[in-house]
């Protein structure tokens, strides 16, 4: 499917909806909730079975979905700020919960984020850091590269204030 052009129009879901997806181990879609369909612009057929990245939003930096995966793939949960991308190209910016989903045997299987309204004074703050990792990203020729060098430098800002990306979250 391809990815429309940012239109730079922000879309927002009501304070009391949450929008739930779970995906198997390789990102894919396996449920999508109504306000996700309905915020996305998706259908549920679209949306199944396609990787989650399918929403990712441009201006969205590399080096925090990184940082994203890392955690859930070593059992973790973490909270982000996430900018993604509707169907017509509008965006909507969402704090998400991502956490594993384990079988019996302790073995995760799976990945569950509910993502929420974010307080919009976050908003404002996390953009500049994004820009800027985005910045660090792009300045590389090899984006895994950037990608790294974006990792360094949020890790460096996070150690400044001596925070881990979580509490980051939750100051701002």
């Amino acid at each position: 499917m391809e990815r429309p052009n940012p239109t730079g129009l922000e879309q927002t879901f009501a304070d009391h909806e949450i929008i739930v997806s779970k995906t198997d181990l390789k990102g894919r879609i396996t449920y999508a909730n109504h306000t996700f369909i309905q915020i996305s612009g998706f259908t549920e057929e679209e949306l199944l079975g396609q990787p989650h990245n399918l929403i990712r939003h441009p201006d969205m930096p590399r080096s925090v979905f990184k940082l994203l995966w890392d955690t859930i793939q070593s059992g973790e949960e973490i909270f982000a700020y996430v900018v993604n991308l509707c169907k017509n190209g509008d965006h909507y910016w969402v704090l998400a919960h991502v956490t594993p989903t384990f079988n019996l045997s302790g073995e995760i299987i799976g990945y569950h984020s509910s993502r929420r309204v974010p307080e919009r004074k976050a908003i404002e703050k996390v953009i500049p850091l994004y820009r800027s990792l985005k910045r660090i990203e792009g300045a590389s020729s090899d984006w895994r590269t950037g990608m790294q060098n974006a990792i360094l430098e949020l890790r460096s800002q996070l150690d400044t204030v001596g925070m881990e990306y979580d509490e980051y979250v939750f100051a701002l």
